[in-house]
């Protein structure tokens, strides 16, 4: 369904407060999430914690059944987490790691998941293979192809970068695991919620989401989906009696769905707000959400490219809402802190965060606006004012 922008600006408090282009770190959640959070503390308080998760049981099955929704995939592939770090770090670390295996990633890979190979490298000598990007800047898929060999035991990559609007080729990237029969773990904390997905399309075997970004839902939310037929390959690094089961003295038994992943503890007063906030993403239509994004960040660029001083640094055959760019002159933390000041929200994507990407292109500090469906063509205007006044006054 097309996006009805004042039903959405009205059904989000902060619309009315700040000019939100940060939807990539966190976006403004809508009305009903927040009431339905807040309702489960409330029977929390009335009732108890057991209590109130009992008498919320529907409303907790039903964060599984929308996720699933969203993904295509069987409630029973997914297990919720409190975050997409969590549920990322959970798959890779279900690898049984030996020497001498090799994992293939890509240059925009995200410091947290490659902080994770590089422990894994000290700890079983495994081999981080970075496969290079092609002329657009996204992962050559061609050379992915011919780096693939009897030692590669996974295939991890971010789909969205942190630092730039590019959209990996996710899909391609999928055919050709399932034609060399590799696992293929998809860091998708920055497409989900902006842009279609489909597992079964993709390929993928594991796919890492959060809640807090695009999907507009709670922040320590996110989840896991697990191809079933690769789950018996896989031991979560740890497991709880919500895990698994205690079956005899000397032995246990791991849950035969992907809910091996979760452990016992759950805020779900956040679980139940993650589950309303992707019924709300479904109720507009990932189609209609990923057009409007997409362009709204085309017009923000081309109104960018107007300032004087300023390089737009995206790239990427494919782009999405993420727009990232410095200014000559100014410092970035020093704009994103004056932006603030004028109730306009951005963020500031550090070198170190994506640093092959970053050293291979000499990359500072940049600036990234992120916009969502909600944000407006006033609010691109907004912040392009207020650009071009800081270049003036650095000037």
């Amino acid at each position: 369904m097309p996006i009805d922008l004042d039903q959405a600006r009205a059904e989000t408090e902060g619309c009315a407060r700040v000019v939100h282009l940060n939807n990539a770190g966190a976006a403004l959640i809508p009305t009903c999430v927040l009431e339905a959070q807040t309702a489960h503390l409330r029977r929390e308080a009335r009732m108890g914690g057991y209590e109130a998760a009992d008498a919320a049981a529907d409303d907790i099955a039903r964060c599984y059944t929308a996720a699933a929704e969203l993904l295509n995939c069987n409630p029973a592939d997914i297990a919720i987490t409190d975050s997409a770090t969590s549920a990322w770090h959970a798959a890779f670390h279900a690898m049984a790691f030996a020497p001498g295996d090799r994992v293939l990633t890509g240059m925009s890979e995200y410091a947290s998941n490659y902080i994770a190979f590089l422990q894994a490298q000290q700890r079983y000598g495994i081999e981080i293979a970075p496969v290079p990007d092609d002329e657009n800047g996204q992962l050559d898929t061609a050379a992915l192809n011919a780096m693939i060999d009897a030692r590669t035991k996974l295939i991890a990559v971010t789909h969205v970068p942190t630092n730039g609007g590019l959209v990996n080729p996710a899909a391609e990237i999928g055919r050709i695991a399932r034609a060399h029969g590799v696992p293929y773990l998809l860091d998708a904390c920055q497409s989900v919620g902006q842009m279609p997905l489909d597992v079964a399309e993709i390929g993928c075997d594991l796919l890492a989401a959060t809640g807090r970004k695009y999907l507009r839902g709670p922040r320590g939310t996110g989840f896991l989906y697990v191809n079933p037929e690769i789950l018996h390959r896989l031991e979560p690094p740890m497991l709880d009696l919500r895990g698994g089961r205690w079956t005899a003295p000397d032995s246990y038994q791991a849950r035969p769905d992907a809910r091996r992943f979760e452990t016992f503890e759950f805020n779900y007063a956040a679980v139940i707000g993650l589950g309303v906030a992707i019924d709300y993403a479904l109720s507009w239509g990932l189609g209609g959400i990923e057009g409007r994004i997409t362009w709204l960040a085309e017009t923000l660029r081309r109104r960018l490219a107007r300032v004087p001083g300023l390089k737009l640094h995206d790239r990427g055959r494919r782009t999405c809402g993420l727009v990232t760019f410095a200014i000559d002159g100014l410092a970035a933390n020093t704009v994103h802190r004056r932006l603030r000041e004028q109730n306009i929200n951005i963020s500031v994507a550090d070198p170190h965060s994506t640093l092959l990407d970053s050293r291979q292109r000499g990359l500072p500090p940049l600036l990234r606006a992120s916009v969502h469906y909600y944000n407006t063509e006033q609010e691109l205007d907004g912040l392009i004012d207020a650009l071009a006044a800081l270049r003036a006054e650095a000037a």
